[in-house]
């Protein structure tokens, strides 16, 4: 028996996706009937709410797995954040210090792969071989009338709500965390080093000069409509064609793009923020995957310091005294402390 594949087209690159694979649960075309009232879409609303305010504070099912000591191959889970743009910061030199500003939002571990079952999903590498596991992370609770019963039925066993945004880091066995567990900015530690992924800014189909940025042709003495074209593209008579990898016009930007060794200045945790220094990939208001540095200088630097890691993650009962709600790096000036102070010899001058 053979299988004919009439709408494959074999590329020697990787294809970006327009929608989301065929083996994804459907997410869109649920939604309650229209011919409830305002009054009865109201009622379900505020139900699902106080459903849902009671479990958010303690949602695990089972008891608490047991937590795993840090060690330098351990790689923990992530936090799924918005970014909310680009904001400014002072040191106490005085000098600028240009921060993106990231907000994690109801984000709710929703499952967990061992590594044994995690080698028959898609996309494993061989070379993770009984190395990581896989743990999902959700965003943004919404309501469950919104989305289709098979992607509502994804966060039963979590008993956490339905998030709009799901995503998958990998984790060592020792990192491990219970699904329903709820991960907040105290996460990682002010002067953590992480690694920031998300999809840049679209720009569509693209000529060469806006693209790679080509000088282009001359714009007079003969020239007509070529002055942003690429010129030649032949390699002469030995290849008779166009080498592999030649740029060319084409589709620019949405694509995924990693920011490594990015230093977490500054941490909100009323409003779960994090200030990180330096610029970050994406359009403001795109989700942004946030992890612990993969750069192994910086991992060297965790592993002489005495200050590790919380494993898996930071729990209520790990903070003893009470949570500030700022929390500033030592390089930073803080607004609410003086800029100039004088000494008792100067005053009398």
């Amino acid at each position: 028996i053979f299988r004919v594949l009439t709408c494959y087209q074999p590329v020697r690159y990787r294809k970006r996706r327009s929608k989301a694979p065929g083996w994804f649960v459907p997410r869109r075309g649920g939604g309650a009937s229209r011919d409830l009232t305002k009054e009865n879409r109201d009622f379900l609303r505020d139900l699902v709410k106080e459903k849902y305010d009671k479990t958010l504070s303690s949602p695990l099912k089972e008891e608490p797995w047991p937590r795993g000591t840090w060690d330098f191959g351990t790689k923990r889970v992530g936090l799924l954040a918005i970014k909310l743009g680009m904001t400014a910061q002072f040191n106490k030199k005085g000098q600028k210090v240009a921060c993106t500003l990231l907000q994690v939002v109801d984000n709710h571990v929703v499952g967990y792969t061992p590594p044994e079952k995690f080698m028959n999903s898609v996309g494993w590498k061989p070379w993770w071989r009984n190395m990581y596991g896989s743990v999902t992370v959700g965003a943004m609770s919404c309501d469950p009338s919104g989305f289709t019963k098979a992607y509502n039925n994804i966060f039963l066993n979590a008993g956490v709500p339905t998030k709009r945004k799901l995503t998958r880091f990998l984790v060592t066995p020792n990192a491990a965390v219970q699904p329903g567990t709820r991960l907040n900015v105290m996460h990682f530690k002010v002067g953590d080093y992480i690694d920031l992924q998300a999809k840049t800014v679209d720009h569509g189909f693209q000529g060469v000069v806006k693209r790679w940025g080509f000088k282009g042709q001359r714009q007079s003495h003969g020239v007509g409509k070529s002055e942003r074209r690429p010129g030649a593209t032949g390699v002469g008579r030995v290849s008779s064609g166009i080498i592999k990898g030649k740029k060319l016009p084409g589709h620019m930007g949405s694509d995924w793009n990693t920011s490594k060794g990015s230093q977490i200045v500054r941490i909100n945790t009323k409003y779960n923020l994090i200030y990180v220094r330096g610029p970050c990939s994406g359009p403001t208001h795109c989700f942004v995957r946030i992890m612990d540095t993969c750069l192994p200088v910086r991992r060297d630097e965790i592993e002489k310091s005495e200050n590790h890691p919380s494993m898996p993650t930071t729990f209520p009962e790990d903070l003893t005294e009470e949570v500030p709600e700022e929390y500033f790096h030592e390089s930073l000036h803080q607004f609410n402390e003086p800029s100039i102070t004088y000494s008792a010899d100067e005053d009398s001058k």
